[in-house]
């Protein structure tokens, strides 16, 4: 026997070999976990299963249940249904590329003539019939300009050019049974581990569908059509300006073009807010426009730029914050943890809400409340207000989709409106970009300007601000009248600058280092450019600071 190490898991000290597979050792702790084994994290740092521990250290297992098994997860799927596609057309020419996320799956489309139930019954069958096999996920190193040779090879043109920016000499490559990719992040060992996906046929593509909170069990499919359409519009805006992916970003910074690209977005979405405030006064029984989207969608100034269109029309926009409607601090609900559940609509004085809108509705003067967040109450003041003619109260809170808020409004006079950041780029043809991490770096930029928050901070509260999301924000977004997308084609570029120093400070050895770590491989993708050709309106400035509204 040789040199013996010792790894604790789970506050329990066991002996192995040095170089131990972390595969043997998860196979052993299995039992003890009720979702499936993916990922390690040694010392703190994430490992994949085909590793091997030379030394000492706490060992903690990674299950498909955290948001890194997850990643993984579907990651290695992609992966399968590529090699998969090359069983079904093995004279090549033929590809998958992956759009966006939807819902619980990915929106995908393949070069052929017709996706249909046929060629995707197909392809779902080979994938399962891969998955029998339990072939392995090999990684190798191997030289960034041999990886971009093979791709080029293999007709993969956004993971060439997105290689040409890499200053790395080196670069991590996976070969599933012949089919050779690069993917951002870990991967799962086998293909044997991957059993739990569904394919759907919708629109011009299909939908590659995943587990849920069960995760052994696919998510039911239903399509969220309203968003997949401002996703499509994005991206094909993404498209016509020639920069639908990374690699097309950097080319763009590098040939000078920025400056014209920065002023064209802008352009763009000041066409698209005065589109909405024209709908909005188009209709003169919309007196309320509510207005909800997840954390760091850039509401607050979204909110200012639609006012201002409305007062260009000749109405007079009011804002009121459902935040002034909260419980008195000592009254809000606990959650599952015991905590104080800001995010929870029963958080709000829903009855006072819909009592005060009723009067302004009937033509009365109300004295409306304003919340203090010093001392945790409501107070009264001299906010009055009284609906004319020409007046329209802007909504803005994360409940504002929710009908309980405002049921005892009439639904003619409410325009709803959905606001999230979806970004419309693709790192490459396999990898989309994640909305959840465009709007993670913007609050982690916006929180150490605004609050003297550290990028730790923000990270380890993260997860509690995305419960609150998938609770009372994403299951209402359908019921929108109108979606807006607030992400910027080149905002990353932009943000990276501000952000890296914040999660570059994140120490090894803290809990949220690997999330610190992960994104900036993510960031590292980018080129930066500088804000200065940002005009002081733009959503943008509400996170790296200059904006001309109150943010």
């Amino acid at each position: 026997m040789g040199e013996m190490i010792t790894v604790t898991i789970q506050g329990e000290k066991r002996q192995y070999e040095s170089g131990v597979c972390l595969m043997d050792i998860a196979e052993e702790m299995q039992s003890q976990y009720e979702d499936d084994i993916i990922l390690a994290s040694f010392h703190g740092r994430l490992m994949e299963l085909h590793g091997r521990l030379f030394e000492d250290g706490e060992l903690t297992f990674i299950t498909t249940d955290d948001k890194n098994g997850r990643r993984a997860y579907r990651r290695s799927v992609v992966f399968l249904m590529q090699r998969a596609l090359m069983s079904l057309y093995p004279a090549g020419g033929v590809d998958i590329k992956v759009d966006h996320s939807l819902g619980q799956g990915y929106f995908c489309r393949i070069n052929v003539d017709v996706v249909d139930e046929q060629l995707l019954w197909a392809l779902e069958r080979e994938m399962r019939s891969l998955v029998k096999k339990d072939l392995p996920l090999k990684k190798r190193t191997i030289k960034t300009r041999e990886a971009r040779k093979i791709f080029a090879s293999r007709g993969m043109s956004e993971k060439e050019n997105l290689m040409k920016y890499r200053t790395s000499s080196n670069i991590n490559v996976y070969d599933l049974d012949g089919c050779i990719d690069y993917f951002y992040g870990y991967m799962a060992p086998s293909t044997g581990m991957l059993p739990y996906f569904s394919l759907h046929p919708y629109a011009d593509g299909f939908v590659l569908q995943f587990p849920g909170k069960n995760t052994k069990e696919v998510a039911e499919f239903a399509p969220a059509n309203k968003l997949f359409e401002i996703l499509q519009a994005s991206e094909n805006w993404g498209k016509d300006m020639n920069i639908p992916t990374v690699g097309a970003l950097n080319d763009a910074i590098c040939q000078g073009k920025m400056r014209d690209i920065i002023l064209s977005q802008e352009a763009y979405m000041e066409r698209r807010i005065g589109a909405l405030a024209e709908k909005i006064v188009a209709d003169p029984n919309k007196k309320f426009v509510l207005i909800a989207g997840p954390s760091s969608s850039g509401k607050t100034t979204f909110s200012h730029r639609l006012s201002a269109q409305l007062r260009a029309l000749g109405v007079n926009p009011h804002p009121i914050p459902l935040d002034d409607y909260y419980l008195d601090r000592d009254q809000i609900p606990l959650d599952e943890f015991g905590e104080k559940d800001f995010e929870s609509i029963e958080g709000l004085d829903i009855d006072l809400f819909n009592a005060d809108m009723q009067k302004l509705l009937s033509g009365e003067r109300v004295l409306l409340p304003s919340f203090n967040f010093k001392i945790g109450k409501r107070e009264y003041k001299d906010h009055y207000m009284q609906l004319g003619n020409r007046d329209i109260l802007v909504i803005e809170g994360i409940h504002g989709l929710n009908e309980r808020m405002s049921a005892s409004l009439p639904r003619e006079c409410k325009f709803k409106i959905y606001i999230s950041a979806l970004t419309q780029l693709n790192i490459d043809e396999h990898n989309p970009l994640a909305t959840t991490d465009g709007r993670l770096i913007r609050r982690i930029v916006r929180d150490a300007r605004t609050r003297g928050t550290s990028a730790q901070e923000t990270i380890a509260m993260w997860d509690s601000v995305r419960r609150g999301e998938e609770k009372n924000i994403f299951p209402f977004q359908e019921e929108a009248d109108e979606m807006f997308n607030s992400a910027l084609i080149y905002e990353m570029a932009v943000l990276k600058t501000y952000a890296q120093p914040q999660l570059l400070a994140i120490e090894p050895g803290c809990k949220e280092y690997a999330e610190a770590k992960r994104l900036l491989k993510l960031l590292d993708y980018f080129l930066n450019i500088p804000a200065d050709d940002i005009c002081n309106n733009s959503i943008v400035r509400e996170f790296i600071g200059g904006s001309c509204f109150n943010v």
